[in-house]
């Protein structure tokens, strides 16, 4: 599967943003969604993750409440949904996906990653 992110941006501090995973080639309802986010001189860190049927999702400490992650089968696209932004959510944010759900916070886990997009929150 390809990955395509999207939907980046600068906002300011309490503002909203919505990202965009577009998939192409196999079944996209085969595989579990996440998004992942790296800040200059950080490690790439897990910020949410959903199963392939949407049942399920998981969230960092740090975003849970704030952010929502979804998932539409038939469109082949995953969403992250971004609320009361804060500057420390400022960083490149990649989505990825995989067949399983085996250690979905671990970025080692996951086959096929999307090639970044830029939030910037400003305070």
């Amino acid at each position: 599967v390809q990955l395509q992110a999207s939907g980046g941006g600068s906002v300011q501090a309490g503002g909203s943003l919505r990202l965009s995973c577009a998939a192409s080639g196999h079944s996209f309802r085969s595989y579990s969604l996440g998004w992942f986010r790296q800040a200059p001189g950080q490690e790439r860190e897990f910020v949410a993750y959903i199963s392939s049927s949407g049942s399920s999702t998981a969230y960092a400490d740090s975003v849970k409440s704030r952010f929502t992650i979804s998932k539409d089968n038939a469109k082949y696209t995953g969403y992250l949904q971004m609320s009361s932004l804060k500057p420390e959510d400022t960083g490149v944010y990649y989505c990825a996906a995989q067949t399983s759900s085996v250690g979905f916070q671990h970025r080692n886990n996951w086959g096929y990653w999307g090639q970044g997009t830029q939030v910037t929150v400003s305070s």
